[in-house]
């Protein structure tokens, strides 16, 4: 019996994993439990599962969190620092699926206690990879990816040298806006954006996925977590998304993992690794897919990848920046603030004022450099509207 906790239970990722678990009770169980604000959705995974902990980010949605588990014995919190709390309670595995750099203090806290973390939030490498990595190190704890693309490329390095590796590629589907051209993508409404082809994912990570900045952040992802420099990191555009990763070698030799586009599927390796588990996902066809396609990315279309992979070359302080500066942008985005086509500059923009200086060696040297990346994005964002008007 191996026995999790779920960070961002109530999420894409989140909900993916209780799945499985559903589907293996007599494998697994639940400790800990944590959502933004989805106090109701939370209390039903806490008491349908038997977990022992539950807690919301979000401070007001304690009270209907507290009267829905009144009675049962689970333990309610709320607050950030209860959410870390959640990523030190005592488990054989932490899944980290919150989005963005919130994650970071559960992961690092889930570290310290030693416990495995399956990692779904790329942001806590983004934004802390030195620091998350490095932690992870001194106390021999194993970050095992969870990210379709970052787990293929694990799949596929099985047994290999680490200095046999030519070149990694991660592969992405283009998005909904792969075959717009830039005026069309410019005019992109926050609904277009959201319409991924292969993936049911949340707000933020889908319209990264259409200006393929989730592809950058993957590859900043990729290079802390294989300690592979950026020149051997390359993105791929692949619509039918069934090559989610390959590994190239001095050899000539390239071996990929193949799978449906279903998350169930790297969620599952995780849960049971070092053994496999079942897995209800679609077993691929290769006769009905007949062909698989590749394309090199558009950086000029699409110039967020640009901006990812110089911050992941830069180093330091830009890729923190640069996730931080996405954040606001694509917050603002959503909300109908600024146009699809405003997210890329603006976070070059805050990259030219904030991103040079040495990476966050804490958490309080990370909390400093995201907030003020944050703060430089919004001034940005005001001093234009107040030029335009």
């Amino acid at each position: 019996m191996r026995r999790l906790s779920i960070l961002g239970a109530t999420g894409s990722v989140g909900t993916s994993t209780l799945d499985l678990v559903a589907r293996h009770r007599d494998r697994f169980s639940l400790e800990a439990v944590t959502a933004n604000g989805d106090a109701a959705g939370l209390a039903r995974i806490a008491l349908d599962y038997g977990a022992r902990f539950a807690a919301v980010a979000d401070e007001a949605a304690y009270p209907a969190l507290r009267e829905a588990l009144a009675g049962s014995g689970i333990e309610a919190a709320a607050g950030p620092s209860a959410v870390a709390a959640a990523g030190a309670r005592p488990a054989d595995m932490v899944v980290a699926a919150i989005s963005g750099a919130a994650g970071v203090e559960p992961v690092l806290a889930a570290i310290g206690q030693g416990t495995t973390v399956a990692l779904a939030n790329k942001e806590s490498l983004v934004a802390a990879g030195a620091l998350v990595m490095g932690a992870a190190r001194a106390r021999g704890v194993a970050i095992l990816p969870v990210d379709s693309e970052h787990n293929a490329v694990f799949q596929a390095l099985a047994g290999s040298r680490m200095e046999d590796v030519e070149t990694v590629w991660i592969t992405a589907s283009g998005g909904p806006f792969r075959t717009w051209d830039a005026a069309a993508i410019a005019a992109a409404r926050p609904e277009d954006a959201l319409k991924h082809p292969n993936y049911a994912m949340g707000a933020k990570v889908t319209v990264d996925s259409a200006g393929l900045m989730n592809k950058g952040l993957e590859l900043i992802e990729a290079h802390h977590l294989f300690s592979l420099p950026p020149e051997r990191l390359k993105a791929l555009i692949h619509p039918q998304q069934v090559v989610h990763g390959m590994v190239g070698y001095r050899d000539g030799s390239i071996v990929a993992q193949l799978g449906a586009a279903d998350m169930r599927v790297p969620i599952a390796h995780c849960l049971g690794f070092p053994e496999r588990i079942d897995g209800p996902s679609r077993r691929l066809d290769f006769a009905a897919i007949a062909t698989l396609t590749f394309e090199e990315p558009d950086l000029v279309r699409f110039p967020a990848l640009r901006l990812a992979i110089e911050a992941m070359t830069a180093g330091g302080r830009a890729p923190t920046v640069l996730n931080a500066a996405n954040e606001v942008a694509v917050e603002a985005f959503l909300a109908g603030s600024i146009g699809f086509a405003a997210i890329a500059p603006l976070v070059e923009a805050v990259l030219a004022e904030e991103g040079v200086g040495p990476a966050p060696a804490t958490l309080d040297d990370l909390w400093l450099i995201d907030h003020a990346a944050r703060h430089r994005a919004r001034a940005t964002m005001l001093n234009a509207r107040a030029a335009a008007s």
